[in-house]
């Protein structure tokens, strides 16, 4: 009786996988790698943007960084204040794109920095 019950147990170990039922732990790690470099960046491209000199860009709020399509690259989500249109925010990020990298690959661990993209939500209107 002792054979038969260790068989069954050997067997149903055998073909059951975790990684099948409860999602890969690779998958879920590479995930919260990605959202840790996005929380990263954000941080270090906000305080990249409140050390400039800059009466447009002092007013820009990091909303979100996003990876696009993946972590080499990343949408910088940014909303200007309310007196700054979206163009004129957009052309001075532009402007200070390569100082902002240069300061996230200061702030990151990575072999290789990220590209950065901005995009420029116009600012909320007042209720």
């Amino acid at each position: 009786m002792g054979k038969d019950r260790s068989r069954s147990r050997a067997g149903a170990r055998s073909g059951v996988d975790a990684d099948s039922l409860f999602g890969g732990t690779a998958a879920r790690k590479a995930q919260r790698k990605e959202r840790q470099l996005c929380r990263q960046v954000q941080e270090a491209v906000s305080d990249a943007l409140a050390a400039l000199r800059d009466d447009v860009l002092q007013d820009v709020w990091v909303m979100d960084v996003e990876p696009a399509p993946d972590a080499s690259r990343l949408a910088v989500i940014v909303r200007g204040g309310p007196s700054s249109p979206p163009d004129e925010v957009a052309a001075r990020l532009e402007r200070v794109a390569g100082y902002v990298r240069s300061e996230v690959a200061a702030a990151i661990t990575r072999k290789r920095t990220p590209t950065l993209t901005f995009q420029v939500l116009p600012p909320e209107v007042a209720r």
